[in-house]
């Protein structure tokens, strides 16, 4: 009812182009509106756009950096702390609940808040955890840290997708979300890479406190270059009328099948390659295949490196097509299947090197298909609440990785009484059967929520 107005406000005083342009895509801005018909609501995209997704991606790719430091300091983790297999799961068991368990109310800040500010605050909860964590000698102060590091990471990857849902085109989300995806693998290889080697050269307190420092830089970035969204779609704080309530908001999001389905979607696809990468991939192929640490990292990185690749793939097809959507997930979710399956099948529990390096291959693939849930909870909730959808969402892989990381650590403790540095091959074969447990749950609230989505129209 005020946009008329705004239409016929041109007047001899100011410019022709401006009224037409900026007025009605500011009013319509600072209604929420998620219809999407006005052309002035349409993200610019651009230099201006991709500089935007380049600073908050910055925070995400050390989000990832912290996320997977333990991933190759796991062993050195259980000397120093001096742990067994369910102790030292229970270190990203606790990061992954936190971040887990943080994403709905950092969904709901995003959509107040902004961004830009959610992302700041996540750079000093990810510096202040690892600094804690670098100079933590005993289990509990260790512990604590690690849950500081959580609640900073659970800040970074929402804010990041809703930076790309202001500034490009709708059309060009899926593609932008996949190579946020990416860019985290690149945090990943940093870790497998990197710090591997600096943790075995320089030691722990150096290694983790510079990794920490790191975020004295990126938080500088995001405060001076950072904008929640284009000039003239900018809101703000406060000036987007009435909010409603957070236990409504939050309600309407659950009610919508396609964020349900999208939940189940990150669950059942992320949780396999990321158990792998996060704790349990380093001592598998160490204590259970018998290679050497070397061999071991090379083999992490090329899960960082196929992860790459698939989300290129990825966000082309979805770019192309949203009927992608369910084929990419159900070809992903059922190879990570028969892969386990075929590995931990094999005569003696040693399969041969090539069949390791496709099963590592094929959950290269998990990362990029858990973001198809992101992508039906966009579809289908308006711009308003997209952060609180997402961050339900995003909680669905990260609990699938926890009951696994859990699941594993306490059967190895079962079957190897001796200790963490007893576990046999057939230890990790019964261990690892686990995952076969989330992924015939997932699947099955996938092809149930598959077909409600289906039967609503659009």
């Amino acid at each position: 009812m005020t946009v008329e107005p705004a239409r016929s406000a041109p007047s001899p005083t100011v410019p022709a182009p401006r009224p037409t342009v900026e007025p009605p895509a500011a009013s319509a801005s600072a209604r929420g509106s998620a219809s999407g018909s006005t052309p002035a609501l349409v993200p610019p995209g651009g230099r201006a756009a991709w500089l935007a997704w380049s600073v908050g991606v910055s925070v995400y790719i050390l989000a990832v950096i912290h996320r997977t430091s333990l991933g190759v300091a796991g062993l050195d983790a259980a000397d120093r702390f001096g742990i067994g297999a369910s102790a030292l799961s229970t270190f990203s068991i606790l990061q992954v609940l936190v971040y887990a368990a943080m994403q709905i109310p950092v969904g709901l800040l995003v959509d107040r808040f902004g961004p830009r500010r959610v992302l700041m605050l996540g750079v000093v909860l990810l510096s202040a955890g690892q600094l804690a964590f670098a100079f933590s000698s005993a289990f509990g102060p260790a512990l604590a840290s690690r849950a500081v590091l959580g609640c900073g990471d659970a800040m970074t990857f929402i804010s990041v997708l809703r930076i790309a849902a202001r500034w490009f085109p709708a059309a060009r989300n899926p593609f932008v979300a996949q190579l946020t995806g990416l860019a985290g693998m690149g945090g990943n290889l940093v870790t497998t890479v990197v710090l591997a080697r600096a943790l075995h050269s320089e030691g722990w307190t150096p290694t983790f406190t510079a990794i920490a420092l790191l975020g004295v830089a990126v938080f500088a970035l995001v405060a001076l270059l950072l904008r929640d969204a284009p000039p003239q779609a900018a809101v703000p704080s406060g000036a987007s009328g009435a909010r409603p309530k957070v236990g409504r908001q939050v309600l309407a999001c659950w009610r919508e099948p396609g964020t349900r389905l999208g939940l189940w979607i990150h669950f059942t696809t992320q949780f396999p390659g990321n158990a792998f990468g996060l704790l349990w991939g380093l001592p598998y192929l160490v204590q259970a295949q018998g290679m050497s640490r070397a061999g071991a990292g090379g083999l992490l990185t090329l899960l960082v490196l196929s992860n790459m690749t698939f989300g290129f793939v990825f966000g082309r097809l979805l770019s192309a097509s949203a009927r992608a959507r369910m084929p990419i997930v159900l070809t992903v979710v059922g190879s990570t299947a028969l892969g386990w399956a075929l590995v931990l099948a094999w005569p003696g529990g040693h399969p041969p090197t090539w069949l390791l390096v496709g099963i590592i291959l094929v959950m290269g693939s998990n990362g990029p298909a858990s973001l198809v849930g992101l992508d039906y909870a966009r579809a289908r909730n308006p711009v308003e609440r997209l952060g609180t959808a997402s961050g339900i969402v995003n909680m669905g892989g990260f609990i699938g990785t926890m009951i696994t990381l859990f699941g594993i650590g306490v059967l190895l403790d079962t079957l190897s009484p001796a200790g963490a540095g007893a576990y046999s091959a057939a230890a990790f074969r019964w261990a690892f059967c686990w995952q076969f447990v989330p992924l015939a749950v997932g699947t099955a609230m996938i092809l149930r929520l598959r077909r409600r989505v289906a039967a609503q129209p659009g």
